[in-house]
Formats: structure tokens, sequence, C-alpha cells
């Protein structure tokens, strides 16, 4: 198979999968795992969920442990911000029961970070995710990869006896997705073609008072940057991963007469127009800044350098006959010295 119909079928066959895990069709990923950090944040990834949620007559469920407002197009919000796991549990179990038929649920974690912090799910968060899970419910959840744990977690964390709670949650997750700026995959991308070490941004400057860097939630005046990088990884029941990027533009709220007419508007990261662009084509204009003389030609210099006859070109014309093409033109020049003796001989 040539290398662009490999391509063509990784586009469609992964295009295809995303659209399965963002719609939660079919059960494919009963627990899909977003990681976001400062500098890219999830909630577009979930508002992306909602929305097509919404297309699919999905019931969504939305347990909020940070969120104040209840997000557009949700059906049940549930404040569990100052609620014990246990009671938690049986309240979404009991919202669960009043599902009627065979009605597909959506349920939204805004954030872990409470849940793990909390004594009496901290060491049993597989068990507690696990129970909220059934045939009919798909879960969502978030994880703040730059919030730091409390103390007595992150001592635990550390311990040799007990996995890191990313880890645990990375293990028992069915679906991956974390999400990134597109300027910062760009910048990162430019970096790596030119054989450079790539940029950091936010905390990882380490420079005091600095909490997020410049294209932060891919914010820019130009529009093809409006959205989300993800980078996908899926697991299959055969164990095998399914690893990809994509790049999922800022989708504005569905109305009414919207719903149902929606089409997949995430593609592959490779197929961005500025992620494909070179870094010659990107960086042009920067280079030329860096030197004192310019390297281009005018317009008149190119119309002149396409005007020059070269001399091989006389020997391509068949009109001279056979052996005419290995003539050597010449022409004299006034400073020429010529020698009738030498050229007879």
């Amino acid at each position: 198979m040539s290398a662009s119909k490999q391509l063509q079928h990784r586009r469609a066959h992964n295009l295809l999968l995303i659209t399965k895990l963002l719609s939660c069709r079919e059960n494919a990923s009963p627990f899909t795992l977003v990681i976001d950090s400062l500098e890219q944040s999830g909630k577009g990834l979930v508002r992306e969920f909602i929305r097509r949620a919404n297309v699919a007559k999905t019931r969504v469920v939305f347990v909020s442990l940070e969120t104040l407002r209840k997000p557009k197009g949700v059906d049940v919000f549930i404040a569990a911000a100052q609620q014990n796991p246990i009671a938690l549990q049986k309240e979404i179990a009991k919202v669960a029961g009043e599902i009627s038929g065979r009605q597909k649920t959506l349920l939204i974690l805004d954030t872990l970070h409470p849940l793990i912090s909390h004594p009496a799910t901290s060491l049993t968060l597989p068990q507690f995710l696990s129970s909220l899970l059934n045939p009919s419910t798909s879960l969502v959840a978030t994880y703040h990869s730059d919030m730091p744990l409390p103390q007595s977690t992150a001592a635990a964390a550390n311990s040799h006896y007990m996995p890191h709670p990313l880890t645990l949650l990375k293990y028992i997750s069915t679906t991956l997705l974390t999400v990134h700026s597109l300027p910062h995959v760009i910048d990162h991308k430019e970096a790596q073609d030119r054989s450079l070490a790539g940029p950091v941004f936010g905390l990882a400057e380490e420079i005091e008072g600095v909490v997020g860097g410049l294209g932060r939630n891919g914010r820019g005046n130009d529009a093809a940057v409006r959205g989300t990088v993800l980078e996908m990884e899926y697991r299959r029941k055969s164990g095998r991963g399914v690893r990809e990027w994509f790049f999922l533009p800022a989708t504005p709220p569905l109305n009414g007469a919207a719903i149902g007419k929606t089409k997949e508007t995430a593609i592959l990261l490779e197929d961005h127009p500025l992620y494909k662009r070179g870094p010659e084509e990107m960086n042009g204009q920067e280079e030329g800044v860096d030197t004192t003389f310019d390297l281009g030609l005018t317009e008149k210099q190119r119309r002149d350098r396409e005007g020059v006859v070269l001399p091989y070109f006389d020997a391509q014309n068949d009109g001279g006959g056979p052996g005419e093409g290995g003539r050597i033109l010449y022409d004299m020049g006034v400073e020429d010295d010529f020698d009738e003796e030498e050229d007879e001989i």
C-alpha cells in the first residue's frame, strides 16, 4: 500500500474513531480521562461533549466540584463541592435510577482533585469511579495536571508502595485525551524541524510571576488557531492502543434549529494548514531581518535572468541535422587574441 493510501486509510479510520468517542456512540469508551493544564483548559472539550450529547439526545449529568453555574445543555446539575463522596455516590445512583428505558447517559466530573484528596476516596478512587458506570453510562472526568495535590496525598503518592493518582487514573481509563494549545504545538514543531530545543511556557518557564504563556488556550487574532489540540490514546479491548493527534476547532453553541444538522469538525493535526507549513514558509520574514543584505531578486532582475539564453540551448535544436548538436558556440570579444595560424592547427 502506498504512503498516500495509508494516510487516507488512517485519516478515515481515526476520524471515525474520534467521532465515536466525542459522541459517546456504542459505548466506545466507558471512562474518558481529560488531562488539561493552565496552558490549555479542557472546558472547551467538555462543552463539545455536551454539544454532541444534545445532538444525540443523550442525557447529560454534570457533577460540579468546582463549577459555579450550570453549563448550557446540561439536563441534571449536581452541586457536589461540599458533599461527602458517599452521599454523592448515592445521589448519582438515584439520578441514574430515574432514567427510563435504554436512554444513554453522559456523566461528567469537572475535576477529580477533591475526590483524590478526600480521605474516603483517596485510596479507593478506582472503585468509586467504577461504581458510577453501567452499560448505558459513559464517564468523562477532568484532571488538572498543574494543580498540586494536598500534602498528605502528595506524600502518599511519593511512596514506593502506591502509584501516583494520575498514573492510576491513566491505567483504569479507556481513553486518554490530553489537550494542548495549537500555538504551543506549532512552536514545538518549528523548533524540532530546526533541531533546536523546544520552548517552554507558563510554569515551566520558572519565571517569578509567570503563570500562563503567550498563546495559551489557543488565543490569537487568527481564527485558525482558535480551538484545541487533542492527543488521543484509545485502548481497545484487545489491549492494543491507538494514538493520534487531532485539532478540534472552537464551535459555537447549538440553537434549536441546528440540532441534528451538525457535521464532523475535528481534523488530523497534520492536516491543519498552520501545522503543515514548513519552517521556511512560516518564518521567512523573520530570517530576512537577521541579515544585513537582501538575498532575493527584484522583479526586473528576475525578468533579466529569465531572458538570458545559455549556450547549450542551441544544442537542443534539431534544425542543424545529425551531429550539429555538439557545436561549440563562441562569440569573440575585442580583447580576444585570434591567430589564424594557430586556428588552422
